[in-house]
């Protein structure tokens, strides 16, 4: 008797604030298809997460030395990578209404096309993405309903969103981006790759 092994999924959880979240966003399609994994993206708060440690922003800010090294690194990962890098003002950005967004959105091409062109508004572009022209233009760019605005502000929505963050905090997640697959958790983006490869492994 033989038995089918079931679908390789791999969750993938990221911040629009977050720096190397950028980075997973823009190559993982890519990275995943090839490998014949079922992406499930989950965009979800870090505030929340961050305030329960006692942190007020991002420890990047927070910890001169750990900022410093980051944004020389995200120079490097980006032009090894073709991305452009701006450094957004503020830094980190307000994300909650593009992460409403991304949650209201519907699963397919149109909703991802709306996260990278967030990620480019804000790191290659320089744009305030709490600005909500700046997030209705990428909605718009995407190709999502006309709609997508006034949803991402109802109650349903920013429900989801929470329950989505809730549902992070209960699995370890402390930073983004993470993934997860089954019971296994990855942060970074360096570990992007070991993810895929445990999902092929063990799906």
């Amino acid at each position: 008797m033989t038995f089918e092994r079931g679908p390789m999924q791999v969750d993938f959880w990221f911040e629009f604030a977050s720096t190397y979240s950028y980075l997973s966003a823009m190559r993982l399609p890519a990275r995943a298809a090839q490998a014949g994994i079922t992406l499930r993206w989950r965009p979800f708060l870090l505030g929340p997460i961050f305030a329960a440690q006692g942190w007020d922003t991002s420890p990047f800010n927070l910890y001169a030395a750990k900022g410093n090294y980051m944004w020389r690194d995200m120079v490097r990962q980006c032009d090894r990578l073709g991305l452009q890098l701006h450094r957004p003002d503020p830094f980190p950005q307000n994300s909650l209404l593009a992460a409403r967004v991304a949650t209201a959105a519907a699963e397919g091409p149109q909703r991802i096309a709306f996260i990278h062109n967030i990620y480019l508004a804000e790191f290659s572009e320089q744009l305030d993405i709490s600005d909500p022209d700046v997030v209705a233009a990428c909605a718009n760019a995407a190709g999502l309903p006309g709609d997508i605005m006034d949803r991402a502000g109802t109650d349903p929505v920013k429900h989801a969103l929470r329950q989505t963050t809730e549902e992070a905090t209960r699995l370890g997640i402390f930073g983004a981006p993470s993934f997860t697959v089954g019971q296994e958790l990855f942060w970074g983006d360096d570990r992007l790759q070991q993810a895929l490869d445990w999902a092929v492994a063990h799906g």
